[in-house]
């Protein structure tokens, strides 16, 4: 056969299986999880799955591949902007919260300091009005101060989940990178001695762009959770 034919047909050859590795990314993924899993090696492990499971199994099979998602600009942009919307609006309650605990003490001392019923009463009443709003303003502080902890989590797990795709430990500047996120849902089927069980897992992949010097990071297909559906 002409050389030159031969060299087309190889190139062919060539992209289709990368087609087949780029649409069907979490078969590879996956048998090299469980082929890791059955030799139990750890470390391998902890390089495809942020939190490896030890499934029981002898053999597995997968059941279903949902839809690809796509989620442009990635959910850390947005996560942490909230963050610091956040993080802003507690720090200037923090001084209507000391401003209403200072009224509140200073009414207190008002009410020590009286001398006759009438006064007392007038200072009480005082006592029992700022209390109230200050109970009200301490409220509305914990409920900020709760929303701002979970916002800081969540776009701290966030920025994990990205390194770990892009295979990085230091990129200072994640949170501000453009880009996509890429997710799919793969349901698996675990057949050990002991019978078979199902299992759901989270797969995600991150390709960002650090505009400020023009670079993209393409990362990796990883596992973020398994989930048992027995």
């Amino acid at each position: 056969m002409d050389r030159k034919i031969l060299s087309i047909m190889g190139v062919i050859l060539l992209l289709l299986a990368f087609q087949s590795c780029a649409t069907n990314p979490e078969e590879g993924l996956l048998k090299r999880y469980f082929h890791a899993l059955s030799l139990n090696d750890t470390t391998t492990l902890s390089t495809m799955a942020l939190e490896p499971v030890t499934i029981p199994m002898k053999d597995w099979e997968i059941l279903s591949v949902g839809e690809e998602n796509v989620q442009a600009p990635p959910a850390l942009l947005e996560m942490n902007q909230k963050e610091q919307e956040l993080k802003k609006s507690l720090e200037d309650h923090v001084g209507t919260t000391l401003d209403a605990r200072d009224e509140l003490d200073n009414a207190k001392f008002d009410l020590e300091r009286a001398r006759t019923r009438a006064a007392r009463r007038a200072a009480q009443n005082k006592v029992d009005e700022l209390q109230a709003k200050y109970d009200e303003v301490y409220e509305e502080h914990k409920e900020l101060q709760k929303e701002y902890n979970e916002a800081k989590a969540a776009a701290q797990r966030e920025e994990e989940i990205s390194a770990f795709s892009l295979g990085v430990s230091d990129l200072p500047n994640i949170r501000d990178f453009s880009g996509e996120m890429r997710s799919k849902i793969v349901d698996i089927r675990a057949i050990s001695d002991e019978g078979e069980n199902d299992y759901r897992i989270y797969l995600r992949t991150y390709t960002l762009k650090d505009e400020t010097l023009g670079i993209t990071h393409r990362g990796r297909w990883i596992i973020v959770k398994f989930e048992s559906l027995d």
